[in-house]
């Protein structure tokens, strides 16, 4: 199965807030995925909520590796992965901040490629199956090389790992029904 292209799934941007840090403006960006997965809502938590599924969901071009043996999520767990972008192999650390089965759970990065990474993983049951959505606030380093970093090769790798990771959870748990689009927002116009 081969990737689709984010506009295919109907992907928007537009500009999101800036934070100051340091002096520095920081541009913060949104990354947002959402589709109906036609099962139960216990079963699509369960599924996420399951660390060692996130190697499956995952693309191989990441050479992903959850690092933390035995890992079960839930309030506080920190989970330690490797990932390689472009080659270059670093270490990635999380927590998961927030915990409330079977509607919500947050990973965050405590330590890895981005300045800041906040995912919030929320699961609603809906006619159909249950509305998985997947919201994402980040911020890439470069200080002011940041929004050129972003646009030619974060984003980039975000689209396509999400799309991926789309494809492969319908894979595994069915064909989902789009829901309003996976995109990604920042100070950038990225017009399609």
């Amino acid at each position: 199965m081969g990737l689709a292209y984010p506009k295919a799934l109907g992907a928007n941007l537009k500009g999101p807030p800036e934070r100051t840090d340091g002096g520095q403006t920081m541009p913060e960006y949104t990354l947002e995925s959402r589709f109906v997965i036609a099962r139960p809502l216990e079963a699509v938590f369960a599924f996420f909520s399951d660390v060692n599924n996130l190697e499956r969901i995952t693309p191989a071009f990441l050479n992903f590796k959850i690092l933390t043996p035995g890992v079960r999520a839930a309030q506080g767990t920190r989970i330690e992965y490797r990932i390689a972008l472009h080659g270059v192999p670093m270490c990635w650390k999380s927590i998961i901040s927030a915990w409330e089965p079977p509607y919500r759970f947050v990973d965050e990065q405590v330590s890895g490629p981005y300045r800041k990474w906040i995912h919030e993983h929320t699961f609603e049951a809906v006619p159909g199956g249950t509305l998985m959505r997947d919201l994402v606030r980040y911020e890439v380093p470069g200080w002011v090389l940041a929004p050129v970093i972003h646009r030619f090769f974060v984003r980039r790798n975000l689209e396509r790992i999400f799309v991926y990771r789309r494809e492969h959870i319908e894979t595994i748990m069915g064909p989902g029904t789009s829901h309003p689009p996976v995109g990604i927002t920042g100070p950038i116009s990225m017009a399609r």
